[in-house]
């Protein structure tokens, strides 16, 4: 076990570093320690609108989030080794060549996972949280605190994804009734008002009062599906033969009238008949702002007069960047290089599929506000437009095609944070005090347009490094 970690740690560096060079990849997490440093160094002057017991919350549920893009490896497991890693033999298909058990294999990549990312992410937040602890008058051990409760909170995340991702890889019912028998459960205890947030997320009780009781509740939520996970887990997909009919005029046919119709085809039918179809768009999608809801209603008890709707179409914003990410997952310009065809035009098509998916960020906004707040639609609906516009422009002018890579470059992210963090907060604190003020984030529409037409020209000449 220990070489076969060992292995796995130093092929997650070699795709990395391949890509950026080690010393840029390197400085990722210092980046990372950086931006917590100076984020704690602001929280005394919002302490009267957001008290540290609701920031505290913010970041459980952010390390949460991680954890869960960090463990869905199952559900993308076929198509990412295949489509994107196919030229690269890496160590978790081991199993196929060598005497070694698919569980064993499995066991050490959940360690290797667990290990690199707490590395890559946990820690740099909490040594940043814990430099500024003494200039903003905080006891240093919350510094400790904090990295065990926001360790526990990756793990749950990323323990649980683990656990249905294994139910999908052996059935795609089994994952389904499990999801439903879950819902219904948390709905009867909803009802019955046993969940709170202690419950739900032990981490957090962890932090805010350690005992012995949500240690070991967390304890319980990560090792069990990990267990199961490790038990029942299967890296050798079967081969099935796909058969489609032909789609792609068709669909061309239909899309004319948006120009680059068959790009925009090719990426629809990539996407739906691709491992998961779209609902791997809906679960990397749904599942992030359904918790960033029920975040902004817990909100809502200690900022009085926050209108949450506004400041959900911020944040839904945001996060309606990660369709990008997956309509570029699995497509690499290197397929299309022996056509007459630019790179330019690729990032064009793409950006036109993302308007047409953007209408489920659009469908949810309005479903939103029909639980409350229906008079900032309009304002939350230009902020949601200007926010997803102005992040996309930011995402393909660093990172062209590739932004699930190029993002874990230092300097990248750091000019990714840099360009996007100063509007996003403004925008934020601007709609507190009068929701109204969300129009003005329209502004934003003027630099994602100049961002997007250097983008095109920047990446028409980059090539992606192979692995």
């Amino acid at each position: 076990m220990p070489d076969l970690f060992l292995a796995m740690m130093k092929e997650e560096w070699r795709i990395h570093s391949t890509i950026f060079g080690s010393l840029g990849f390197a400085l990722f997490p210092a980046v990372v320690a950086f931006f917590a440093f100076l984020g704690s160094l602001t929280l005394p002057l919002f302490r009267d609108a957001l008290p540290y017991a609701a920031v505290a919350l913010l970041a459980q549920i952010l390390f949460l989030l991680m954890g869960v893009m960090v463990g869905s490896f199952g559900l993308m497991g076929r198509e990412f080794m295949n489509r994107r890693f196919g030229q690269a033999s890496l160590v978790a298909y081991a199993s196929r060549s060598l005497p070694v058990s698919e569980r064993r294999i499995f066991a050490a990549f959940l360690v290797k996972d667990t290990v690199y990312y707490i590395l890559l992410y946990v820690l740099p937040f909490a040594v940043g949280f814990a430099a500024a602890t003494p200039f903003i008058s905080l006891d240093p051990a919350w510094g400790p605190l904090a990295f065990v409760s926001l360790t526990l909170a990756f793990l749950m995340g990323l323990s649980i994804v683990c656990f249905l991702s294994t139910l999908y890889a052996h059935s795609v019912r089994l994952l389904t009734g499990t999801v439903v028998v879950l819902g219904v459960l948390a709905l009867a205890a909803l009802r019955l008002g046993a969940i709170t947030v202690s419950t739900v997320l032990p981490p957090y009780a962890f932090f805010l009062d350690p005992g012995p009781g949500p240690l070991a509740l967390a304890l319980l939520l990560i090792l069990v599906p990990s267990a199961v996970s490790v038990l029942f887990v299967t890296v050798e997909y079967p081969d099935r033969t796909k058969r489609f009919n032909n789609s792609l005029d068709p669909l061309a046919e239909r899309l004319r009238a948006l120009g680059s119709a068959h790009f925009i085809a090719k990426d629809a039918l990539d996407l739906l008949r691709s491992e998961g179809g779209a609902g791997k768009v809906i679960f990397s999608f749904l599942l992030p702002i359904g918790l960033i809801w029920v975040c902004l209603q817990v909100l809502i008890r200690f900022i009085p007069g926050i209108d949450p709707l506004v400041v959900f179409a911020v944040l839904l914003g945001v996060i309606s960047a990660t369709i990008y990410n997956w309509l570029t997952e699995f497509d690499s310009f290197t397929s299309y290089a022996f056509l007459p065809v630019e790179v330019s035009e690729v990032i064009d098509s793409k950006l036109k599929s993302y308007a047409l998916l953007g209408l489920l960020p659009v469908a949810v906004l309005a479903l939103a506000a029909t639980s409350g707040g229906a008079g900032a639609f309009l304002p939350a609906l230009a902020a949601y437009l200007s926010v997803s516009a102005y992040t996309l422009a930011v995402t393909v002018y660093l990172t062209g095609l590739h932004p699930n890579v190029m993002l874990y470059s230092a300097g990248v992210f750091l000019r990714y944070l840099l360009a996007i963090s100063p509007a996003l907060l403004l925008l934020i604190f601007a709609s507190i005090l009068d929701p109204a003020y969300a129009f003005g984030s329209l502004l934003l529409i003027v630099p994602a347009a100049l961002l997007l037409s250097r983008g095109r020209t920047k990446w028409q000449a980059w090539e992606m490094p192979g692995y």
